[in-house]
């Protein structure tokens, strides 16, 4: 797989949803100029068309032949320019939108690769998904209508300055009715801020346990839980549905809005226009670009609302991005950390020893004791104190300590993709006795895996997380219960195969299996107090400590 890359310097510090936008912004500067500058060509091109019409009508009427052919010229060129800047304003929308989009998925995936174990413990998976979707979506959204919301602002005042020209009165209907118009939209986009946010706060909830539902699916089935689950996602759904009618409410009102107040105000206009027409204060040609400006205000206006409601709908979606890229990891690079190296690995708070080079087990009274181990071991648990050579993990750089020790636990993911790129050449396919799942694959290690490896069966995806273990060959290796989920016939060849496999190579394996821990140099027994009880081979500890032998033997005797 394709590794991230490092997060840029000047990545926002996650204060503010608002702070976020001008971070994506201030990043596309030159795409968001670009935009502006032809958005804002766009709309005076047509803002001018109603003053050209206008004085062609004025020509027509005092039958000046070459003012009305210099008016159509004018018209034609206008219209010229239209087209060009806007398809070359579209252009910029588009880019603006993906790369906004885009660069939120970056620093998003970035940040995710920076929390690593804790992600999905402070967030919940549809959380994250919803970055990818919907928030992609609206935060594009919000910077794409910028360049249109720039060119309506130019529109009206090039308008506003063609009307104060003709008409004072005119003039100021538009200066003083404008802002009135924006004010009384923006009374709505409080309400629908804050209604919008509790439904996106719900829309991710209800990702997480759909998420949940199709990975799990075939242990609800096979556990009969399948109502069960649909009655809860149903009632689910039903609040995301209701909090969205909330939204919809307002967005309905904030819609008529839209329609009803541009309308009113150019009906004013219109109707002021006309009446000045009469009392032969205005010309004939005037008074058609009034209607004309009349008719074409309406454009700017209602962009000037829909820039209102996506800046809304971005700032929500940046909250939430946000809510993620204030999450710390687990763990802060040491200032001055301590190059990490071979040697034995001991747990204080376990009592547990690892010897370099040599293959340990650990079997443990509560299965939660070997895990909680074993993530100490690779410094996934913040409460951590293991060392190594005296030295701890903990003082040593990360990137140091990822490189080092591997733990490979049975909620390891098989990534979608060419087999190949999971486990390599191949060549630790025999030790995980997986050669099987390959050779009746059609396309052998090219074959495409789906996500999750949901097409292999439980044993088959343990199989091969194994496999993919022991391609990475790292110096430490700790497995957890590598062999639960395959027959005895298969364990047994694991078993035989992984002390090979590993030979030369420090190996911790956490397990109760009697064919694992009689291949293991050392066992090391945890009791029920979670601090190793017993140590030696296999075979002595089952005639030396009843407990460790009611443990592996599951009280058979």
């Amino acid at each position: 797989m394709r590794r991230l890359p490092e997060a840029e310097p000047g990545e926002p510090d996650s204060r503010s949803a608002g702070r976020y936008l001008l971070w994506i912004a201030r990043g596309q500067l030159s795409l968001i100029l670009g935009g502006v500058c032809f958005g804002v060509l766009w709309m005076i091109s047509q803002a001018l068309v109603p003053a050209v019409i206008g004085s062609g009508v004025d020509a027509l009427a005092r039958g000046d032949r070459h003012g009305l052919l210099r008016a159509g010229a004018a018209v034609l060129g206008l219209g010229a320019a239209t087209a060009i800047t806007g398809i070359l304003r579209h252009r910029f929308a588009v880019s603006n939108f993906l790369s906004a989009g885009f660069r939120t998925v970056q620093v998003t995936a970035r940040h995710a690769t920076r929390l690593g174990a804790a992600l999905p413990k402070r967030v919940a998976t549809g959380e994250v998904v919803s970055i990818g979707t919907t928030d992609f979506d609206h935060i594009g959204y919000s910077v794409d209508v910028s360049a249109r919301a720039s060119g309506s602002v130019v529109a009206i005042v090039v308008v506003t300055a063609l009307l104060l020209r003709v008409s004072v009165p005119l003039g100021l209907v538009v200066v003083l009715g404008v802002p009135l118009l924006v004010a009384v939209v923006g009374l709505l986009l409080r309400p629908l801020h804050r209604r919008r946010r509790h439904q996106r706060q719900l829309a991710g909830e209800l990702t997480g346990r759909a998420a949940d539902i199709v990975a799990g699916l075939r242990v609800l089935r096979g556990v009969g839980g399948e109502a069960e689950f649909s009655r809860r996602y149903r009632t689910e759904s039903q609040r995301v549905r209701f909090a969205g009618v909330r939204v919809a409410r307002v967005e309905s009102t904030l819609e008529a809005a839209q329609i009803l107040l541009p309308g009113c105000f150019i009906a004013l206009v219109t109707w002021l226009g006309a009446r000045f027409a009469v009392a032969g204060r205005i010309s004939p040609g005037e008074l058609v670009a009034f209607y004309a400006y009349a008719a074409f205000l309406i454009g700017p206006l209602r962009t000037l609302t829909e820039f209102a409601e996506k800046l809304t709908r971005g700032l929500v979606a940046a909250g939430r991005v946000v809510a993620v890229l204030r999450l710390e990891p687990d763990f802060q690079e040491h200032p001055d950390p301590v190059p990490a190296a071979g040697g034995d690995l001991d747990d204080p708070d376990s009592g547990l020893c690892v010897r370099e080079r040599r293959l340990t087990a650990v079997a443990a009274v509560r299965p939660g004791d070997a895990i909680a181990i074993a993530e100490r071991l690779a410094l996934l648990d913040p409460a951590s104190r293991v060392r190594l050579r005296g030295v701890p993990l903990r003082d040593m750089a990360l990137a140091d300590v990822r490189r080092h020790v591997l733990l490979s636990d049975n909620d390891a993911t098989l990534f979608r993709g060419p087999l190949r790129d999971e486990v390599g050449d191949g060549a630790t396919l025999a030790d995980a006795a997986a050669l099987d799942i390959v050779e009746a694959l059609p396309g052998g290690l090219d074959a495409e895996i789906a996500e999750r490896g949901r097409d292999f069966s439980g044993g088959q995806q343990q199989r091969l997380r194994l496999a993919r273990a022991l391609a990475a060959d790292p110096p430490v290796l700790v497995l957890v219960e590598p062999t639960s989920a395959v027959d005895a016939h298969t364990e047994a060849r694991i078993a035989e195969r992984l002390p090979a496999a590993r030979a030369g190579r420090t190996t911790v394996v956490c397990t109760t299996s009697p064919l694992l821990l009689d291949r293991a140099d050392t066992v090391a027994f945890v009791g029920a107090d979670g601090r190793v009880a017993a140590t030696g081979a296999h075979r002595e500890l089952l005639d030396s400590c009843p407990q460790y032998a009611m443990t592996v033997t599951r009280g058979e005797d």
